[in-house]
């Protein structure tokens, strides 16, 4: 517990309440041009177009909307969030671009959401449809669940860190069905991608390749890191979150010591600020983008594993979110409407790099999954907040 940024300042809760308060009236604010359509997974000169829902990041917005509905109660939050519940129910059912391993980032903040706060009918039914999606992506040889791609593919035959965040839809399914299958293939695949993510100075791989044949481990690479080698930031901030989320649902012993080793890679490879560069290689002085969607993800991991922790490691981890989470509402946060319809400013989608295969979008935007875990870390700090995931 070395790292603690001491004389570094923590968001008030004042500030966590005016934070919450703008996330409130933006949303309202564009909520008519975003209750039919979606918005887009990242804004174009701060600012976000509608698009059907079609993207593997459409449930953070739903998402937003129902963290502002609990923070509000205004029932047009609620309405609006219930349209959109009804067309993830028809996207399901229509298996409109549901063939990879994201049903969690699409289901859980949206329907799984949806149906803790009011019981929607419609977003149980959705979600468990998600959940059976997801399960078709397991594969026994290997015990994991393949990221995209054809799954006869070899040259897809992977997964990726990012999913440790789609699995608690599959403990959710367990849970509302009685049906073990769901959890069985969760902690299967956790258990895979611990053992192999994860390298041995405890920055992680973003994705890793077995072999189709006998299911062994292969290799490691990245797809949207600066290069195989390095850690992608928000990889890591994945890696932090997903591993307490791994101990919340399995409470293995061991992930917790692997969550603070993951977490100090992370903490000690940021920036003065506190808001790390879009791949943790860089740092100040390096004339390259930041992703400030990565520290509210890690700050979201580490509020998630104080609620496990003796009292004095907990207030560390909290200590350290509130100071990160400062950072990202003084630095990042968007404060006028005329100049952005999202919430956080300066994230990276998908950066190219000489050593990587991404395509160039979203970096220096607003990232619609940076906006929605700046509100979920905000709402963890200003209460006991039941979580989505």
């Amino acid at each position: 517990m070395a790292i603690a940024f001491e004389g570094y300042p923590k968001i008030t809760q004042s500030e966590i309440n005016e934070a919450l308060d703008f996330c409130n009236r933006q949303i309202l604010h564009v909520l008519p041009e975003f209750t039919e359509e979606f918005q887009n997974a990242y804004s174009e000169n701060g600012f976000y177009k509608p698009i059907p829902n079609r993207d593997w990041t459409c449930g953070f917005w739903t998402g937003e909307i129902w963290l502002a509905y609990e923070y509000s109660g205004d029932e047009r939050l609620k309405k609006a969030a219930e349209i959109q519940i009804h067309s993830f129910l028809e996207r399901i059912d229509k298996k409109i671009e549901v063939d990879h391993h994201d049903m969690g980032f699409l289901y859980s903040p949206s329907c799984v959401a949806g149906y803790k706060l009011t019981g929607s009918k419609e977003g149980r039914e959705a979600a468990i449809k998600a959940a059976d999606q997801l399960i078709t992506r397991y594969h026994p040889v290997g015990e994991f669940i393949q990221a995209w791609g054809p799954m006869d593919a070899p040259e897809n035959y992977r997964l990726i860190i990012d999913c440790l965040l789609n699995l608690p839809l599959l403990y959710w399914a367990s849970q509302e069905t009685g049906d073990s299958k769901y959890r069985d293939i969760a902690e299967k695949h956790i258990h895979t991608a611990v053992a192999n993510v994860i390298r041995e100075d405890y920055s992680t791989w973003h994705t890793f390749f077995f072999d189709m044949k006998t299911g062994a481990p292969d290799h490691g690479a990245t797809c949207q890191g600066y290069r195989d080698g390095s850690a992608w930031a928000r990889g890591q901030a994945w890696g932090v979150y997903g591993m307490a989320l791994a101990y919340r649902y399995t409470g293995r012993k061991e992930y917790i010591d692997l969550f603070r080793h993951v977490t100090e890679y992370f903490l000690t490879h940021l920036p003065k600020d506190l808001v790390p560069y879009w791949d943790l290689e860089f740092t100040d002085g390096d004339d390259q983008p930041r992703d400030s969607s990565s520290a509210s993800i890690a700050a979201c991991g580490m509020l998630e594993m104080a609620k496990y922790l003796e009292p004095q490691e907990a207030e560390h981890y909290k200590t350290i979110a509130a100071r990160i989470m400062k950072s990202v509402y003084d630095n990042y946060a968007v404060k006028d409407m005329n100049t952005s319809n999202g919430l956080v400013l300066h994230s990276t989608y998908s950066n190219h790099s000489p050593y990587n295969t991404c395509n160039h979008y979203g970096v220096d935007e607003c990232n619609s999954w940076g906006d929605y875990f700046y509100m979920e870390a905000l709402t963890r700090m200003s209460r006991d907040w039941e979580q989505y995931w």
